[in-house]
């Protein structure tokens, strides 16, 4: 009976690390499409563009897989108390990532339909330096999960502000853009969106730093989420 418990024992551990693998290579695939949907967007690439739409598909995947394997843990193993949230928050991490994968997608599809000649360096900096913070935050709250470190998911939880900060400063210049010349207003429009997709993706990354301290404290955050004014009035995309 002892040997059995053992070896039940052993197999949710093998069942739960390989939850914990497969959200990392998740996270590690989200990482890389905002990355490159970014710089297809300052470059103008549409080839790159075109590569960051199709591997979304493998994310959307893995999501997949993670709620299959969560699903079957649960009914074999029927865990408890820290066990269970910790398939929990795989299944509500895993979810967060996808719709960071969705967002990546998005800015890809707007790199194609932007032509003409403005494009100014700023404006594009201000969307590149939000999406190196917002990569910043996925890192580090990726790094609190595999880690169970409570102090790092509160840092990212705390953090999120600044992003909503750029996003409003952007909004706001790019509207003037928008008023000092008409010709300007598409390209405004589309880097308004691929912003508001960037500190979307923020977003997600504080879900996840909530996820971890819920997983690892068993209870929620009580405190107010700190969040910055960023003119919510612009709807995000699916």
């Amino acid at each position: 009976m002892t040997m059995m418990s053992e070896h039940t024992a052993k197999a949710f551990d093998v069942d739960l690390q390989e939850l914990s693998r497969m959200v990392a290579e998740m996270g590690g695939r989200a990482e890389k499409l905002i990355a490159d949907s970014v710089d297809a967007l300052a470059k103008r690439d549409g080839e790159r563009a075109k590569r960051v739409i199709a591997a979304d598909v493998a994310i959307d995947q893995l999501q997949r897989e993670i709620e299959d394997r969560a699903v079957l843990t649960i009914a074999r193993r029927q865990p408890m108390a820290v066990d269970l949230r910790a398939i929990v928050s795989a299944l509500r991490i895993a979810s967060d990532l996808e719709r960071i994968g969705d967002l990546a997608k998005n800015i890809a599809k707007r790199v194609v339909p932007i032509t003409g000649d403005f494009h100014p360096q700023r404006l594009l900096r201000g969307v590149e330096h939000m999406a190196t913070l917002v990569l910043a935050q996925l890192k580090l709250v990726l790094d609190s999960y595999a880690r169970r470190d409570v102090a790092k998911a509160l840092a990212v939880w705390r953090g999120d502000e600044e992003i909503d900060a750029i996003c409003t400063s952007l909004f706001r210049e790019l509207l003037t853009y928008m008023m000092e010349d008409p010709r300007n207003i598409t390209f405004c429009i589309h880097l308004m969106f691929c912003a508001k997709n960037i500190e979307r993706m923020g977003d997600h990354a504080t879900n996840v730093a909530e996820t971890v301290y819920f997983m690892v404290e068993g209870h929620s955050i009580v405190d107010e989420r700190p969040k910055g004014d960023t003119l919510a009035a612009l709807a995000t995309e699916r």
